[in-house]
């Protein structure tokens, strides 16, 4: 309970509350430099480590505070990863880290007898404002999608409408490092990211990934609902049809966050069945968007073999995750992730040969769990995906999770 958000903290100038996505890259030596000025510090969150920084008042402020220079100075002193509201008084100060690696959007709260009618969304009177890390919420709340918050940007929000408060640049001019995962798997597929829909980039990820890795087969088929704009992109793209081979039981939540492995597992258990006539006999292709710890792929490739399958190939709409996300994401260790867990020596091995590259390691693995061939779509075939739909510029996408190339130092 002590890391629950908001974070609510009493000031000099009164309460004030926080909350925030995402985890602060340099938080280890951002609480030394906290507790060095003899503030305690109640929890491990950095919802509280932000308030404590965020009550240091700059040089010259006046009677009331300069909430948008001290989140300034709070950006200069921790770049990367976040996304966060400040509510104190009757305003809310919203703030985007300057590589904008967390998301975060604006929604126009409209009347409820204009919002379903033929009018231009920016002639429409305001009832309200809504900030998201993400679009999807927006129309059940009788909200129109307004914009982004761009990356290090401040905005105020508050009876007046929305003002930005300026922006804090990056270092060196370098690019902003928008998390490329997010348009893979965390955001929903109806959300608005960079002004584009995440549907529409899943789709293109099939599309791409039929090309950097055909096949000859009689269906094209997804792992519900994660691989479905993937698979119908790369039907599409392939000239196959597309056909449901899995019932998902949607009572089961998503294996993937679930906090213990074990959990996981029996998640997989009971979250598919098949649907054998549609692909009894017949080649199929098999897409879907990732593969994390590979507590799903292996267990649904059997079930498909034994409902009938006469080939499964596995086609993964994403590159392999080598690397752990110190930005809040839930990869904590290497060693969790399926593409780290077998060393290629020991595959070697086992296939008899003296060398194996580090490339091949995956895919020999989910050989060995049934599937006929697992490709991977490349990191360029992502990264083109991701960006060829956005006209914004500068572009740049944190890939660390896949190349293990983070934007900044990282310090725990």
């Amino acid at each position: 309970m002590i890391n629950c958000q908001p974070f609510v903290v009493d000031s000099r100038h009164g309460k004030f509350a926080l909350a925030h996505n995402g985890e602060l890259v340099n938080a280890k030596s951002l609480r030394q430099k906290v507790l060095a000025d003899g503030v305690g510090l109640s929890s491990e969150s950095d919802s509280e480590l932000m308030t404590q920084l965020l009550c240091r008042a700059p040089d010259n402020e006046g009677v009331e505070p300069d909430w948008p220079t001290r989140i300034r100075n709070f950006m200069k002193m921790s770049l990367t990863a976040y996304s966060a509201l400040l509510l104190y008084k009757d305003r809310i100060y919203a703030f985007r880290d300057p590589y904008g690696n967390r998301p975060l959007c604006i929604g126009k709260l409209v009347p409820p007898d204009l919002f379903d009618g033929e009018h231009n969304d920016n002639d429409l009177p305001v009832d309200g404002w809504i900030l998201s890390s993400e679009s999807a919420p927006f129309y059940c709340m009788g909200a129109k999608y307004f914009r982004e918050v761009m990356p290090g940007e401040i905005v105020c929000v508050s009876r007046d409408g929305v003002k930005s408060c300026g922006q804090v640049p990056r270092l060196n001019g370098e690019l902003p490092a928008v998390c490329i995962f997010e348009y893979v798997y965390f955001a929903r597929p109806d959300s608005i990211l960079e002004n584009q829909m995440v549907y529409s980039v899943r789709r293109r990820c099939g599309m791409q990934l039929s090309i950097e890795a055909p096949q000859e087969a009689d269906i094209v088929s997804s792992v519900p609902e994660s691989g479905n704009a993937a698979a119908l992109g790369f039907a599409h793209q392939s000239g196959l049809p597309f056909v449901e081979i899995l019932a998902k039981n949607r009572y089961v939540g998503r294996t993937f966050i679930n906090p213990d492995n074990r959990l996981r597992k029996l998640g997989v258990a009971k979250k598919f069945g098949a649907l054998a006539d549609n692909f009894l006999g017949k080649r199929v292709i098999l897409v879907d968007d990732s593969i994390v710890r590979g507590n799903t792929l292996g267990p649904i490739v059997r079930l498909l073999r034994k409902a009938g399958a006469k080939e499964v190939h596995v086609r993964i709409a994403s590159p392999p995750l080598r690397h752990p996300c110190y930005m809040g994401i839930n990869i904590p260790t290497k060693e969790e992730l399926v593409a780290n867990s077998v060393k290629p020596s020991e595959l070697a091995a086992f296939f008899g040969l003296s060398f194996i590259d580090v490339a091949l390691v995956l895919t020999l693995m989910f050989l060995l769990l049934g599937a006929d061939t697992v490709v991977h779509l490349s990191v360029a075939g992502l990264t083109k995906s991701v960006e060829v739909g956005i006209n914004e510029k500068p572009i740049g996408h944190c890939t660390a999770c896949l190349t293990g190339i983070y934007p900044v130092a990282v310090d725990f």
